[in-house]
């Protein structure tokens, strides 16, 4: 973290934690801190945007209700190659009947830069047909586990060398 203060905002979030929980979402903070990203207080939750592009990568935050759990949201919306886990994330939330629908594949958005379907999610409704939820989007990944570390962190990488290149104006594969 760059200051106290943000130190401080991840502490008292991770606090709340379980200690399961707590090493995972630590891993994952440290990780996106390494990458440039800061924590940053949205509400409820916490966001994690870098200083050249001002994008937001993930979110964390607490869900409400009787069993309070964590919640980890990322942006990954420029990789192609995933898991069925993440397919299944993608494929969910194209299927929901209030979905972030993709503007700037017909042309109609100026959000971010680079080629519309580079940036986009595709995803297969129940009905079989593909939809673009908008790639601005940090999409929820529930119940996030210590084995899910590993492809996050690829992901994260992959989002944060499109979003230094096309947001930013910085080419280099090695951003980390």
């Amino acid at each position: 973290m760059k200051t106290k203060k943000q130190q401080e905002l991840i502490e008292t979030y991770l606090s709340q934690l379980e200690n399961k929980d707590q090493t995972i979402y630590r891993e994952l903070i440290v990780y996106l801190s390494k990458l440039g990203y800061n924590p940053k207080k949205e509400g409820l939750r916490i966001s994690f945007k870098h200083d050249l592009h001002s994008k937001q990568i993930a979110k964390i935050g607490i869900s409400r209700g009787k069993q309070p759990r964590p919640i980890f949201m990322l942006r990954f919306s420029t990789c192609q190659d995933y898991s069925k886990r993440f397919k299944d994330i993608v494929n969910t939330a194209v299927s929901k009947d209030n979905f972030n629908e993709s503007r700037c594949i017909y042309n109609n958005c100026d959000w971010c830069a680079g080629d519309a379907k580079s940036h986009v999610y595709i995803g297969e409704s129940a009905d079989g047909t593909l939809k673009y939820h908008c790639g601005t989007s940090a999409l929820e990944i529930p119940d996030v586990k210590a084995e899910d570390i590993a492809e996050i962190k690829r992901l994260l990488k992959e989002e944060h060398i499109y979003l230094m290149k096309n947001e930013a104006g910085i080419e280099s594969e090695n951003l980390l």
